[in-house]
């Protein structure tokens, strides 16, 4: 069987250091932002780029807790809107809900799945303030365009890098484009934690200080609370194993380069697919391939044949945000770049313990299917 991703070998490869890491905290006696978390900030900065990164329990509470420090800010008001890709995964949509801010949702560019800036000036409003840029399965959005955008129109700018760790446009990487960025570590992400994790990179000095308390309950200082906060932390477990993952993040990156590229060598001659059109995949720095999906109108027959033949395909994503039940008050709207992508994506398996061969195999019965 080939899997999609195979986490259990993955973290193999640092099972010593990773064992070594988690005997130091447990053997610490000190669990909650604590050494090994500053140290992860800091080297998770210094690889973004950014001044500040802050621990967080998740890739959506890095999200949600940016949008609330703006609130608390006074940069963003309850009714404030949010332009954001529809095509993108819930949670990003979510972390705006969360804060009593309105998603406006806008087609993506068809051919990278990510914001389409000349979209996005056609839906900015008076009450438009954020411009959500989301780097789906991997591939920076165009964030010179974005940024550009953002500076005449006077909008903040938050970067959903939850899948582009150590992507790069212009010598710029995710998370250092814009005011702020929310990063996952799900254990599935390029850089992946042994549980949930996430972090929010910034160059604001005020956002990171409030930041920090936000996360803590609204505290600076142990039972003083100036804010309303929450509990969302990265715990030192986790920080410990980020940090040591974190050393092989760009061969990893490396790896799923190459495995792509055996997938758009192979594949381009399969004229009922449609493949990402990222030219010179192996030195193209703005595509970390967290996932490789390609486009069916058979779908869920291609879907089918390959688990027949013990291949693992997943759907990154098969219902769009605007027809999931939880947003009923957008079901009546048409995005149909979206719905098209959504009823025809397939990400097909990619992880630097997938080799060469299994990905000729991935392709040749593809290839087959599509005879």
């Amino acid at each position: 069987m080939i899997n999609f991703l195979d986490l259990k070998n993955i973290n193999a490869q640092y099972r010593e250091e990773l064992i070594t890491a988690c005997t130091r905290v447990i053997d610490s006696g000190w669990y909650i932002n604590g050494n090994e978390l500053s140290q992860f900030e800091n080297n998770f900065a210094n690889y973004c780029g950014s001044k500040h990164a802050i621990g967080v329990a998740n890739g959506l509470d890095a999200l949600t807790l940016v949008l609330r420090a703006w609130k608390e800010l006074g940069k963003l008001n309850d009714g404030d809107e949010v332009i954001v890709p529809a095509n993108t995964y819930i949670a990003s949509i979510l972390a705006i809900s969360a804060n009593n801010l309105k998603p406006v949702l806008v087609e993506p560019d068809i051919n990278t799945y990510n914001l389409d800036p000349k979209l996005i000036e056609q839906k900015i409003t008076s009450k438009t303030k954020v411009i959500l840029a989301v780097h789906l399965y991997g591939q920076l959005a165009d964030m010179p365009s974005i940024t550009r955008l953002a500076k005449k129109y006077n909008l903040l700018v938050l970067e959903d890098s939850a899948q582009a760790h150590g992507a790069e446009i212009e010598g710029k990487r995710a998370g250092n484009w814009g005011d702020a960025s929310g990063f996952s570590f799900y254990p599935g992400k390029n850089l992946g934690a042994l549980g949930d994790g996430g972090a929010i990179t910034t160059n604001d000095d005020q956002l990171a200080e409030l930041l920090n308390a936000l996360r803590n309950y609204g505290s600076h200082e142990k039972y003083v609370n100036k804010y309303k906060g929450v509990n969302s932390r990265l715990d030192e477990i986790q920080a410990a194993c980020l940090n040591i993952k974190l050393k092989y993040l760009d061969n990893t990156i490396k790896s799923r380069r190459n495995i792509a590229q055996v997938y758009q060598t192979n594949l381009q001659d399969s004229c009922s697919l449609i493949l990402p059109k990222v030219e010179d995949i192996t030195n193209n720095l703005n595509h970390v391939w967290h996932l490789y999906v390609i486009r069916c109108k058979q779908r869920e027959k291609l879907h089918q044949y390959l688990s027949q033949n013990n291949i693992q395909t997943l759907v990154h994503y098969p219902i769009p945000p605007h027809q999931q039940y939880a947003y009923s008050e957008f079901n009546n709207l048409r995005f149909p770049l979206t719905e098209k992508i959504h009823n025809e994506v397939l990400s097909l398996p990619i992880s630097p313990f997938l080799n060469e061969d299994e990905a000729i195999f991935v392709c040749e019965k593809i290839t087959s299917f599509c005879k």
